[in-house]
């Protein structure tokens, strides 16, 4: 998912079955309308291709290093924003649907999400 500085819904991307996320990231960020000045993401996307992926476009990365890698420039004040995804996840999920995934197929579910973004962005 990627979201804006306000924490609404942007994009989505499934990935199949237990698949990683990873791959299907620098497709998202080249979806993006605009560079943006941040890209604030989880320890789970730490790699130095997409960090340099988010340098070559003209953005900063705040992703924190894993465990086992070498200490990384991350910002503090800017990897806190990171909680505008997690309440979005969180509003989304007051969906049933969303939260349970029942729907059968990739494509319901999918569209399901997109639903209950759209009212996240009617919502005040």
């Amino acid at each position: 998912m990627i979201a804006d500085g306000h924490g609404k819904a942007f994009g989505f991307a499934l990935a199949p079955g237990q698949a990683h996320e990873l791959p299907l990231a620098p497709a998202m960020l080249d979806s993006l309308p605009a560079t943006p000045l941040w890209v604030v993401a989880d320890k789970g996307y730490a790699s130095n291709a997409m960090r340099e992926r988010i340098w070559d476009m003209g953005a900063r990365p705040a992703i924190p290093a894993k465990r086992r890698d070498g200490p990384v420039a991350c910002p503090k004040w800017a990897y806190r924003c990171r909680h505008l995804v997690e309440n979005l996840w969180a509003r989304l999920k007051e969906w049933r649907a969303v939260a349970t995934r029942y729907e059968k197929t990739a494509t319901s579910f999918l569209a399901v999400i997109h639903i209950a973004a759209a009212a996240d962005w009617i919502k005040p």
